[in-house]
């Protein structure tokens, strides 16, 4: 039975199998990048969202993958090969999820245009939790002292670019420039986006969105 669930696991598992993240995977068809995102199959009323039989055919034509080849990974869920790692570059692994440093993350060459892991240099630290099990998760090593007292140099957070991103929200910010800091979400806008530091000797930021990279939530830290 075709379901909800099962196709969006499709895609996914389309993108792992071609070494992409589901952003990458619409880039690749020519689609919106957040095309494929979470926030995007399941309306503000609560009503599902299908994919469209458009974007459907164009990452089949992009990825030559046949009609048959998609309907038979939505008729059992992905499940024969999805693991729900974000793959970028890297082999499907059930038993980690890529990590990387602060500093390491303001370089570039690490992530793609949408936030998710790419290119070479991560290494694999393993689920700190069942909690995040999820799809296209990864980590990020504190380092330096300047996000205590909630963040201690050495604490591992858990990120997922996928979760939709709150007011109040723990997230991850990178720069255009390269800058990678973890904030508290204080306002967003059409036009800019205003951060609160955890770090009280830091001050609070506000960028214009032409400055940012991406934004991602903090799911889990090893705190």
């Amino acid at each position: 039975m075709l379901s909800h669930s099962h196709i969006w696991t499709a895609i996914e598992t389309l993108a792992a199998r071609n070494n992409l993240s589901p952003s990458g995977l619409a880039r690749l068809a020519g689609l919106d990048p957040t095309s494929f995102n979470k926030s995007k199959r399941q309306g503000a009323d609560g009503r599902l969202r299908w994919p469209s039989t458009e974007s459907l055919a164009k990452i089949m034509h992009a990825t030559n993958t046949s009609f048959d080849e998609f309907a038979s990974l939505v008729g059992d869920g992905g499940a024969n090969d999805y693991n729900g790692l974000p793959s970028g570059n890297f082999p499907a692994q059930s038993s980690g999820i890529p990590l990387l440093g602060f500093a390491q993350a303001g370089a570039g060459g690490f992530f793609d245009d949408a936030g998710f892991p790419a290119g070479q240099g991560w290494e694999q630290v393993d689920f700190p939790t069942q909690d995040a099990k999820r799809n296209s998760v990864y980590a990020l090593e504190v380092q330096g002292e300047s996000m205590m007292p909630l963040y201690r140099d050495g604490d591992v957070l858990i990120i997922e670019p996928n979760a939709q991103v709150r007011k109040g929200d723990r997230i991850v910010v990178r720069t255009k420039e390269g800058e990678v800091m973890a904030k508290i979400l204080s306002r967003d806008t059409a036009q800019s986006i205003e951060l609160l530091s955890l770090n009280p000797e830091h001050p609070n930021r506000q960028f214009a969105k032409t400055e940012i990279d991406w934004t991602a939530r903090i799911i889990w830290a090893s705190q």
